[in-house]
């Protein structure tokens, strides 16, 4: 049967593959960028007997990174970062946070967040709502997201975005809660990154 067949016959089937082919065309318009690991940063912060608020890193932010730059909620995001990259710049303390206590890097190697759906905020900010796997757990988590900058790399010469984002979690909803509440259960996780399209083959 032609398409021009199937518009004319059956206008529900009409408008419904005239919808899939709008959403195909969405889903092309964010391309593929690469996240650069020497502008990534993931730090996080927690409460040490109410007295301190100190501030770790995780390192080796990898991932994939669909982003449009005419309409970022077409952007998608999937990352993964070792939890044995942990770091309070404590030696023993790093140690523990890798350990069965806490993280158990060596059970649950991985922690990662993978987008759902974004929304546009404002011009310059957005609700990024996907799903944050740390312990093993799965758990909602919405990031907010301030885009930095949209504009051309200075030495690459190609597309690029730089962006914050930040969310707060309970580690005791992914079953991280030794030491509750002298450390504290809530745990704000702030990312900066920066990402660039790759150069295109002329």
């Amino acid at each position: 049967m032609s398409i021009a067949l199937l518009f004319h016959t059956t206008p529900f089937r009409a408008s419904l593959l005239a919808a899939s082919l709008a959403l195909a065309g969405n889903a092309l318009a964010a391309e593929p960028y690469i996240i650069d690991p020497n502008h990534t940063q993931v730090l996080y912060t927690y409460t040490h007997n109410g007295f301190s608020h100190i501030t770790g890193r995780l390192n080796k932010v990898e991932g994939d990174f669909l982003f449009d730059a005419k309409d970022p909620t077409k952007s998608r995001i999937q990352v993964n970062i070792p939890i044995d990259t942990i770091s309070v710049g404590v030696p023993d303390l790093d140690a523990e946070l890798i350990s069965e206590m806490f993280f158990d890097a060596a059970k649950f190697p991985l922690a990662s967040f993978k987008s759902s759906s974004v929304t546009r905020i404002d011009a310059d900010h957005l609700a990024v709502a996907g799903d944050l796997t740390i312990h093993g757990i799965t758990k909602p988590a919405t990031f907010q997201v301030t885009l930095n900058k949209i504009g051309p790399h200075p030495m690459r010469g190609v597309p690029m975005v730089g962006l914050d984002a930040t969310t707060t979690v309970k580690r005791s909803d992914f079953g991280v809660a030794y030491l509750v509440p002298n450390v504290s259960d809530e745990v704000t996780i702030h990312a900066t990154m920066e990402a660039y399209a790759p150069k295109k083959e002329k």
